[in-house]
């Protein structure tokens, strides 16, 4: 039988430059689906301050917009205008209240912008332009599948106006209250669509060979980098593997990183998938922390697993075997916003947890 899991590991600090984790646990970022013109609401304030309360270390806000067209629905959170700052900075100020990082994903959606909100009882798709759709941008102007409108290839001007808009959003961001920003560059959305063959047809110097196809995530994350302090971490997430034949892979994830890492991003954030319809995602608990841990080992660079990891001491031996140095989590939270709390009772480690003191009378385990 495996060796206990060293509990304390997933209790451990983080200091990633000048900003500390109390602990390896994150909140993985999740769509809500509940903004009006981009306006993080009370909806916001709650669903991500219940899990800094229920003691995760870092909150990483939802995919949130760089502009209005990079929105998947109209619905989706945003901060691509000044009006945006004061919203997000009384969610930021709560989470840091309560001892969490206050992290946000800045995204584009490329060619999966313009979809009707999930649970609207709407066929799923591009919403039409006549009901308030918008024409979606994207490397080439190849659709996602037949349900989702034909893009149009991005010129080299919209190109440098995304760029400016992701550095503008890391500026607000900042502005805020914000301590970490993370660069969305998985699951089919902008730039993904970038990286994988399976969506980037272009013959200029943002298609074609491996530092084409990357050229515009290096761009953005060098435009960040010049307007987001030294003292605070930037991560990335990645879509390490398309899972399809002639795709993005991991070996070109694990030599993305190494550029990235040398660009001053400190976290990549380890997903996989989303570029094109089809392929063998696999969906077992774990099956993407081997991504995690070959481009922490390859690449030399700190790493966040995510992908159904639910079980306390699964998500242990990850940190304590080297394999990511953050677990990211996303459904589990959902069900249980002391995850974090409970984990560490399970583990029997509940005084390396942090908690909210007026909470720690009822929740700590008495003696036997």
């Amino acid at each position: 039988m495996p060796s206990p899991a060293p509990a304390a590991a997933l209790f451990e600090p983080l200091t990633v430059r000048d900003v500390t984790l109390r602990n390896r646990v994150g909140v993985s970022p999740m769509c809500q689906y509940a903004s009006e013109d981009g306006m993080p609401n009370d909806w916001h304030l709650v669903h991500l301050g219940s899990r800094a309360v229920g003691g995760a270390g870092l909150v990483i806000a939802e995919a949130t917009a760089i502009s209005p067209e990079g929105r998947i629905t109209p619905d989706d959170a945003g901060i691509w205008s000044d009006d945006h700052v004061e919203p997000w900075a009384r969610v930021t100020k709560f989470l840091a209240q309560w001892g969490s990082v206050p992290a946000i994903q800045l995204a584009h959606a490329g060619r999966k912008a313009s979809c009707w909100t999930p649970w609207l009882n709407k066929p799923r798709g591009t919403i039409p332009a006549d009901q308030g759709g918008w024409q979606p941008i994207a490397p080439s102007a190849t659709a996602y599948d037949e349900r989702l409108a034909t893009p149009t290839a991005m010129s080299q001007a919209e190109i440098d106006r995304i760029v400016a808009a992701f550095a503008k959003g890391a500026e607000r961001a900042l502005a805020a209250g914000f301590r970490m920003v993370e660069v969305h560059a998985a699951h089919g959305y902008l730039l993904n669509s970038f990286h994988s063959p399976l969506a980037n047809h272009r013959d200029d110097r943002y298609g074609g060979s491996f530092e084409n196809r990357t050229r515009l995530t290096v761009e953005i994350v060098r435009a960040i980098r010049k307007v987001w302090p030294d003292a605070l971490p930037l991560a990335v997430r990645l879509s390490c593997t398309d899972w399809i034949e002639g795709g993005w892979t991991l070996d070109e994830s694990v030599a993305l990183s190494r550029v990235l890492k040398d660009e001053g991003v400190d976290l990549i954030d380890c997903s996989s998938g989303g570029a094109a319809p089809g392929g063998p995602m696999a969906m077992e608990p774990g099956a993407q922390v081997p991504f995690a841990e070959r481009i922490r080992r390859e690449a030399d660079v700190r790493t966040m697993a995510v992908g159904g990891i639910t079980k306390p001491r699964h998500a242990a031996q990850i940190v304590a075997d080297h394999k990511a140095d953050v677990v990211l989590l996303a459904r589990e939270l959902l069900r249980d916003p002391y995850w974090p709390v409970h984990a560490a009772i399970e583990l029997g480690a509940y005084d390396d947890c942090p908690y909210i003191p007026r909470y720690d009378h009822w929740v700590k385990p008495k003696p036997d």
